[in-house]
């Protein structure tokens, strides 16, 4: 029960948090009463402001004068930094409509290490929503993640698979990146890097008889997010909202490295690829089918090929293996189990209408099931992790119950199919949930 004992103290926290934002937007927004030299115009204006603050927490920033600080580095949680925590975030237009500053600062307990980003921009064009970026990274990322460029802001209060991950590789990064709106549908950005890359663990990459433990990589990166079915509306200012979220969404990534440019080691390429369908039903029931593939090609070391979402942890029991079910990771699959250069996964969640027990009690109950294939070539070329490979179709499928306390749900997942294990409990995920909406 070591997961119980170190994540519940991190949620309690993280509750708490929630609960004094709530306090926060709900008092210093409050309306004092109506006086009759009270017009309609002030209330408007602090509906308008409540509303602001209420978007602001929604997207992981607490909103100061002049700097809105990033939620996301507060409080985190995983197995080679332990309890990582730090301040974070980036100047608002009070600052300057022209002109923002974003960088951060954390600090990981376990290995006792500070990391950071210094980062800036500047505006070229307010139309089309045109920046320029700077920025220089000294931070740990995921071997085997895949991030799209235009993903500005996923935030949740509670990461839940972060907190089993162990495989990082250090990267010391130096980037300028330019983000542009071709339309209101259709946005891009992209990005040249340089970057130092030292894994963690132990691990060598085999390349033209030369034995690689640490590299250089430069790389260029574009991104493009398409998303043909949304409705917007031009507000005051140039500024555009979303008046409705429109599906199918589609996003495309191309990345390139090049070697012997600013001292590159491979030359390499990857192609990534997701789209988002999502079905709205009229009691409250919802279908998502997420659908992700990548590939890449050349000299590409293992921090930069793919994994397949792992969030199982290598233990013995059920029990021992109780943690907290991911958003959308294969509840089964254990952390650093396969590796591949090409690879494809299918979600497909369906969440019915809430149960109506009580006013406060409406449990949910979504059914799942999942879908991974994928290959490497040439895998002889990584040395000092052992890993296999999703030639044959991997296939889980469970349920989850959500909401049942405080937010608190319980998940179900069973692994069958191609990578089915021969030890019946193995195949079995048994976790706890967490969901909270603003």
């Amino acid at each position: 029960m070591f997961y119980l004992t170190t994540i519940l103290p991190s949620l309690m926290l993280q509750r708490l948090f929630v609960v004094l934002l709530f306090f926060y937007a709900t008092n210093i927004f409050a309306q004092h009463p109506q006086t009759k030299d009270r017009d309609s115009i002030e209330q408007d204006q602090d509906s308008i402001k409540k509303a602001e603050f209420l978007k602001n927490i929604g997207n992981g920033f607490f909103p100061f004068n002049y700097f809105n600080a990033d939620l996301r580095y507060l409080v985190k949680f995983n197995q080679y930094e332990g309890f990582r925590t730090g301040l974070g975030g980036v100047t608002n237009d009070r600052f300057s409509e022209k002109y923002r500053l974003n960088s951060y600062v954390v600090y990981g307990f376990k290995d006792d290490r500070i990391k950071y980003r210094i980062g800036g921009g500047f505006r070229v064009s307010r139309s089309t929503n045109t920046w320029v970026n700077l920025s220089y990274t000294d931070d740990l990322q995921e071997t085997g993640s895949s991030k799209f460029l235009t993903d500005k802001r996923f935030f949740t209060f509670f990461e839940p698979r972060l907190l089993n991950i162990d495989l990082f590789h250090r990267h010391i990064t130096k980037a300028i990146a330019v983000e542009h709106k071709i339309t209101n549908h259709l946005v891009s950005e992209t990005e040249l890097s340089l970057s130092k890359i030292n894994p963690t663990y132990n691990y060598n990459f085999l390349v033209d008889d030369r034995t690689y433990n640490s590299f250089d990589l430069s790389m260029a990166k574009l991104s493009l997010q398409w998303s043909p079915f949304s409705t917007f509306e031009l507000l005051e200012g140039d500024k555009v909202n979303t008046l409705v979220d429109g599906y199918p969404k589609f996003t495309l990534q191309v990345t390139k490295g090049f070697k012997s440019v600013f001292g590159s080691d491979f030359d390499f390429s990857k192609i990534d690829f997701r789209t988002i369908q999502q079905f709205n039903y009229d009691n409250n029931a919802q279908t998502n089918i997420t659908l992700v593939a990548g590939i890449a090609g050349g000299k590409t070391p293992l921090t930069h090929l793919y994994h397949a979402y792992p969030n199982n942890i290598t233990k013995e029991t059920i029990l021992q293996r109780f943690s907290v079910a991911g958003l959308n990771s294969f509840e089964t699959m254990y952390f650093n189990e396969f590796f591949s250069d090409k690879f494809s996964t299918l979600q497909i969640k369906h969440a019915f209408s809430p149960f109506k027990v009580s006013k406060w009690f409406k449990p949910q109950l979504v059914l799942i099931s999942r879908y991974a294939i994928g290959n490497m070539k040439s895998i002889d070329r990584h040395e000092g992790i052992e890993f296999n490979t999703l030639e044959k179709l991997y296939s889980e499928s469970g349920l989850e119950i959500n909401r049942l306390l405080f937010g608190f749900g319980l998940s179900f997942a069973y692994r069958y199919g191609g990578y089915h294990l021969p030890n019946f409990e193995d195949n079995i995920a048994f976790k706890f949930t967490f969901n909270i909406s603003l």
